[in-house]
């Protein structure tokens, strides 16, 4: 026998109304099937909890304590089966979310609206991570989804708290005719000669990070557009006029590849940045939950990471920080 929830309630009763015969009444049972639940209780806890007397049931010193403990215990038990109810007038609330460029964001409201239906979302398209932040501190946002690099962790005051989503590689799109589009793995250093789209200073360590990848790999590229508009970049992409580092969760156009560059050389961690004073630890916790789901989904949708992911757990490789661990699996 191990010590049940029914089982605190059958105490606490009995406590109450001083009778074992009352006390049967009020939970629906017979009294002698509750006589012997208490044996049983009394027989697991190796102590007696209750004396008789002319005036009724009595608890022992050691009862009174036990039946303390079991009302708190009961009491956080019926405030989480409430959770559900209650949390309309508890927890109901805007939150203010800012968004860098991210996959995420359609999947993520999707998800808040059914599983978090009193909760009003108000989203703010931010493109860099550091304005992300600036808004967080200053009070104008409540969370933020952003991002950072390996050796550049994000940094902010105390009234900030972060958590990591998921830490995956950068990719490249190419052209479906490129040279190297037979490649498994393209080397990034066999892209000098091409035009790079490199997408503007977000604050948090990007494009330094694509510059520092490319000198590692002997090699400044030849010509860059300044460009981060996904969708026209895709076209250009598709007709051949260059290349460009994307998210792995990309979902290719016709005439794009997208493809792991040969030794990861690059690699992104998204985050769920809040303000702890204006987010309850609940929303923060529903938060994070169901945008780690949504990026896992993403992740399982994009076949070329999911060849990536084959490669990199059979190799058992990784980018050699901790802290920088490869993504879990996507199971969802």
């Amino acid at each position: 026998m191990e010590l049940e929830l029914r089982h605190l309630r059958v105490l606490c009763a009995i406590a109450d109304s001083g009778s074992v015969g009352r006390a049967a009444t009020s939970l629906g049972f017979t009294q002698p099937a509750l006589s012997t639940q208490l044996r049983r209780i009394e027989r697991l806890l190796g102590e007696g909890l209750f004396v008789r007397s002319s005036t009724g049931m009595g608890l022992t010193a050691y009862g009174a304590d036990v039946v303390s403990q079991a009302r708190e215990i009961l009491h956080r038990a019926d405030a989480l089966a409430r959770r559900h109810t209650d949390r309309v007038t508890a927890t109901a609330s805007t939150i203010r979310l800012g968004a860098t460029n991210t996959p995420v964001v359609p999947a993520l409201l999707d998800t808040l609206r059914h599983t978090c239906p009193d909760l009003t979302v108000s989203v703010h398209s931010v493109y860099a991570t550091s304005e992300l932040l600036r808004l967080l501190e200053a009070g104008e946002l409540d969370a933020a989804l952003g991002v950072d690099y390996p050796g550049q962790p994000m940094k902010h005051s105390a009234a900030l708290a972060h958590r990591a989503i998921n830490t995956v590689p950068v990719f490249v799109a190419i052209h479906a005719d490129h040279a190297l589009a037979h490649r498994i793995e393209v080397p990034l250093e066999e892209l000098r000669e091409d035009t790079w789209f490199v997408s503007s200073d977000d604050g948090a360590g990007w494009p330094g990070a694509f510059y520092d990848a490319c000198h590692a790999a002997g090699f400044t590229p030849a010509k860059t557009h300044e460009f981060h508009l996904l969708d026209q970049l895709q076209t250009m992409i598709a007709r051949g006029l260059g290349v460009t580092a994307v998210q792995p969760t990309l979902c290719p156009i016709d005439g794009v590849l997208v493809k792991p560059l040969a030794g990861d050389p690059l690699w992104q961690r998204n985050l769920l940045v809040w303000r702890q004073e204006a987010v309850e630890a609940p929303i923060a916790e529903a938060l994070h939950h169901h945008a780690v789901r949504a990026h896992r989904q993403l992740l399982a949708q994009a076949p070329h990471l999911q060849r990536w992911m084959t490669r990199a757990y059979t190799t058992g490789r990784s980018p050699g920080k901790d802290e920088w661990s490869l993504p879990a699996p996507p199971t969802d």
